[in-house]
């Protein structure tokens, strides 16, 4: 099993350096953390009484790593989840913030373990995720990937600006879609031809 700080330098490689995409729901970003971050935390790195997309710029990789171990990891209590589920959760927790809990929740939901979908770990969903973990410990890391996928799938569907990060420029698989599938088992990742026919409504 991964260490959590090998996962976020992966995730920080994965997620490269400085990128300003006016199509980016999340704004300037720099080893994968997002201005908004940055003026959450209230890293003026530049010292100059603001945070700006000059302070993303100054992002650090060694920074951005402590970053995602304890606000993406620890504080949302995914260290507390079941083992198997931990990287692919955290992962998304980086790329998709509250989102990657609300999907975890509709899924043991839908599994037959309610929880609310608030996006929040407390003690009822970690109660709801270790039953419908020990119902399907072979299957749950597959079930969240699927998820996962999902999730981007519906969100490049509702929004055509989103679609480059789910297709690439070739017509292949996008970021997106690499990304969830690198957490499931090589059977539930499309085909190319799959991948094709699914996204061929969007022109």
């Amino acid at each position: 099993m991964q260490t959590v700080r090998t996962i976020a330098e992966e995730i920080v490689a994965r997620e490269g350096g400085f990128v300003n995409d006016p199509a980016d729901p999340g704004g300037a970003t720099n080893f994968g953390i997002t201005i908004h971050t940055m003026r959450s935390l209230g890293l003026d790195l530049d010292r100059d009484g603001d945070v700006d997309v000059a302070d993303v710029r100054l992002m650090t990789r060694a920074r951005a790593v402590e970053i995602f171990i304890e606000h993406y990891f620890v504080r949302p209590r995914i260290a507390e989840l079941p083992e198997a589920l931990q990287a692919s959760v955290f992962d998304m927790q980086v790329n998709a913030g509250s989102n990657a809990v609300k999907i975890l929740q509709r899924l043991v939901t839908e599994m037959g373990f309610p929880a609310t979908v608030d996006g929040v770990i407390g003690p009822a969903t970690l109660r709801a995720v270790e039953a419908a973990h020990d119902a399907a410990p072979a299957h749950i890391a597959d079930a969240y990937a699927i998820a996962r996928r999902n999730y981007y799938f519906r969100l490049a569907d509702a929004r055509p600006a989103s679609r480059k990060f789910a297709r690439a420029r070739s017509g292949g698989k996008g970021g997106w879609i690499r990304r969830a599938e690198e957490f499931m088992s090589a059977r539930y990742r499309m085909t190319d031809a799959d991948f094709k026919e699914r996204v061929a409504s969007w022109g």
